[in-house]
């Protein structure tokens, strides 16, 4: 009895390890990140060196560009979402050859988008024009529908 309560303690102590080491490497990642956040969700942290994700617009940034008046394309996402993760490597570039400036709003890491925006679901993007919203896209759809999104509300 005594060899399998020795055992179970060092697996519990290995797992915990485990999970101190994981822990300490995503802050370490996580420092200085663009998101100015000392904690990042881990599926966050997985996507800080992703040429796709680079975009990143905060909150306040979001708010001053409206409360100016500013036209600004935002793409509201979650890096846990699956429909984003098929999404965003599509729509990222697409947005970048036609010279579209598209932000990008994380709603994990700021939940007060899903509210202060109206976002039901994601990924979701918007079009604002002299800070008011002109069009919105929910879901994924194919590269011709965003391309159309960009023509008609950017170019």
């Amino acid at each position: 009895m005594k060899k399998v309560i020795i055992f179970l303690a060092i697996v519990v102590g290995l797992f915990a390890a485990i999970a101190i080491v994981t822990n300490i490497q995503n802050s370490q990642k996580a420092e200085g990140n663009k998101f100015k956040k000392d904690d990042l969700d881990p599926a966050t942290v997985d996507l800080l060196d992703d040429p796709n994700y680079q975009n990143v617009i905060l909150p306040e940034e979001l708010e001053e560009k409206l409360g100016e008046k500013e036209d600004v394309t935002v793409y509201f996402y979650s890096s846990t979402c699956p429909h984003c993760k098929k999404t965003t490597p599509m729509l990222a570039p697409l947005a970048e050859d036609m010279g579209v400036d598209m932000v990008q709003y994380n709603v994990l890491e700021f939940e007060q988008g899903w509210t202060d925006y109206q976002i039901e679901y994601t990924p979701t993007l918007v079009h604002y024009e002299k800070g008011k919203e002109v069009d919105r896209l929910v879901g994924s759809q194919p590269e011709e529908v965003y391309r159309n999104f960009f023509d008609k509300n950017v170019k």
